[in-house]
């Protein structure tokens, strides 16, 4: 949940009387929560298909977010009034949901690095510039309700520049190796020729036919003043900002622990994360266990090919010219294709298939260079708009043609789109439809999906294979190095090096994925934890069951609630095959 304002209201609702039966006050506690949410994020509600705040752009402060805290903690309070063993069981489950997500919201609001909203990895300026990505455009309304809500990207972005430098103020920075290109991401976003701004996009196309000439032309010129005389300027401030008042303040050290409060804040996030008690030191020695499992598999794979080593076999991988596209047109092309092959195999996977579609897109040339080899952008059915993969097509020498197999696996089908998209369509409160995603679910489900490409035969070279392992042993690394930075006092230059003698990424790839674990601390655990314990539960069914294992009947039930922390699919999957053992 997102963090917002309003003591007053917040003390309403704490004093709101109970209703007379549990499952209805019940009823109206998530009817009042799902209201407040869309009310305090007018962009989320915009990308669910609401539109009663479609003008409205997401307040940015401290106050804002003390606010939405409060709001939450009176949500609390009324939940824990609520005897959760009144409730059916489905409703026991949304209850139990809800109560993580609001005690967790709460406790993300006591550190200081909720007020860091830059990254190289994404930024809170990026977030504004897609603006045009989470809506629709049919009707004059819907773009004039645009040009409304960007008219407020000004003023957000002074917000975002005062809290940026009273975060630095207080020792809440990010770190400087990760920062060094950073400037783009924001220089990138000015465009001298408005109509080539990402914030004009809506109206570069072709004319709805809903609206006129005339209302278009306007809608036009509105624009291109808005963004030549509001919002660049906006953006040029606080590139301004960033680098007299930013820059010099960034830290030294990688790791967060570094940082006041961030051993706890480390915690926090490994928690949350993960939906597990490990400790970091745990999770290390995972990681440490699984390297060398998947080495052994790296070794066999580079014998059985003919190459001396699994050393020489990489080494041959990254050099070979044959393996890299030479234009961006070539590379989204075999993404495409790639996405295309995988789709005709999901009905060997899967009973229940989700509606929505997905397409195809380059990360936006701003934040490439800094970006990971891809991405998924989630779609709304409500809103009317596709869920997208996104791919890197910068630095081609570094993206083997190789990895497309299980980078497409793991963004699109039947990794994220899959997963998302069929979370969206299920029968449970919007709430959890649209806000409910666990790290650990959603990562490690994308992560389990990737092997899922030997069941589909996508890895039909060795290459390939070796790259799906190259992949599963790059999760399996994070485990160590993320620990290892922020817990164990790793340098980066140490990070860089483990990944390099344990993965077949090219160098600009882990350098990437180096700074991506130094500035989202502990996110990068969920993918391996994750993916390890779906792997479990499918044994452990396959060993209960049989022969009446049913492999797409597996991955309906694991999808069949949407996203939850690994305790409750393990308590969902004992449930389903207690079913299947007595199903006809």
């Amino acid at each position: 949940m997102r963090i917002r304002h309003l003591l007053l209201a917040a003390t309403m609702l704490a004093a709101s009387p109970a209703l007379a039966r549990p499952t209805e006050d019940f009823q109206k506690l998530q009817n009042d929560y799902w209201a407040a949410t869309l009310k305090d994020s007018p962009t989320l509600a915009t990308s669910v298909g609401v539109s009663t705040y479609d003008r409205q752009l997401d307040l940015l402060s401290t106050a804002e977010m003390d606010r939405v805290t409060a709001e939450a903690a009176a949500f609390l309070a009324r939940l824990k009034a609520i005897p959760a063993t009144a409730l059916a069981a489905g409703e026991q489950a949304n209850y139990a949901i809800l109560k993580d997500n609001l005690e967790s919201s709460i406790e993300a609001n006591t550190f200081g690095q909720r007020m860091v909203r830059y990254s190289i990895l994404g930024s809170y300026h990026g977030y504004l510039a897609g603006l045009a990505d989470i809506q629709s455009f049919r009707t004059f309304a819907d773009y004039d309700n645009y040009l409304a809500r960007i008219g407020q990207v000004p003023d957000r972005m002074k917000a975002y520049s005062e809290l940026s430098v009273e975060a630095a103020g207080k020792g809440f920075v990010q770190p400087c190796l990760t920062m060094v290109k950073f400037p783009d991401t924001i220089s990138g976003i000015v465009s001298a020729d408005p109509a080539q701004s990402r914030f004009y996009a809506p109206f570069a196309g072709k004319r709805p036919d809903s609206v006129t000439a005339a209302q278009w032309a306007d809608l036009q010129a509105r624009a291109k003043a808005l963004i030549a005389d509001r919002i660049n300027p906006s953006y040029t401030a606080f590139g301004t900002t960033y680098d007299t008042q930013l820059k010099g303040k960034c830290s030294q050290a990688v790791g967060i622990s570094s940082q006041p409060g961030g051993a706890a804040y480390y915690a926090y996030q490994v928690r949350t994360q993960t939906t597990t008690k490990l400790s970091p030191d745990q999770i290390h020695q995972i990681g440490l266990g699984e390297v060398a499992r998947i080495r052994g598999e790296m070794d066999a794979l580079a014998t059985k090919s003919g190459f001396a080593s699994r050393e020489a076999m990489i080494a041959e991988m990254r050099s070979n010219p044959k393996y890299y596209a030479k234009t961006p047109e070539e590379l989204m092309a075999a993404a495409s294709r790639m996405a295309k092959i995988i789709d005709g195999k999901m009905p060997s996977l899967f009973t229940k298939l989700p509606r929505l579609p997905y397409g195809v897109k380059e990360i936006p040339a701003e934040t490439a260079p800094g970006s990971t080899t891809a991405y998924y952008n989630p779609g709304s059915p409500d809103a009317g708009i596709a869920g997208f993969y996104f791919v890197n097509t910068t630095k081609l020498d570094q993206r083997p043609l190789w990895e497309l197999p299980a980078l497409t696996s793991h963004e699109a089908v039947p990794g994220h789109h899959m997963q998302i998209a069929t979370q969206q369509e299920l029968d449970i409160p919007a709430w959890r439809r649209a806000t409910a995603f666990y790290t650990a679910f959603v990562e490690g489900w994308a992560l389990y999906s990737e092997r899922l490409g030997i069941e589909m035969g996508i890895y039909d070279t060795p290459q390939k294979d070796m790259g799906r392992l190259s992949y599963e042993m790059w999760r399996a690394c994070r485990l160590v190095v993320d620990t290892g930075i922020h817990a164990q006092g790793w340098s980066k230059e140490r990070a860089v090096a483990y990944m390099k003698d344990n993965t077949a990424l090219t160098d600009a790839n882990i350098d990437a994925e180096v700074n991506r674990y130094i500035s989202n601390p502990g996110q990068a655990l969920a993918y391996k934890l994750g993916e390890l314990k779906i792997r479990e539960l499918r044994a452990r069914a396959q060993t209960a069951l049989g022969a009446k294992f049913d492999l797409r009947r597996f991955h309906d039930a694991v999808l069949g609630q949407g996203a939850v922390p690994l305790d409750a699919l393990d308590a969902q999957i004992n449930r389903w095959i207690a079913a299947e053992k007595v199903r006809a």
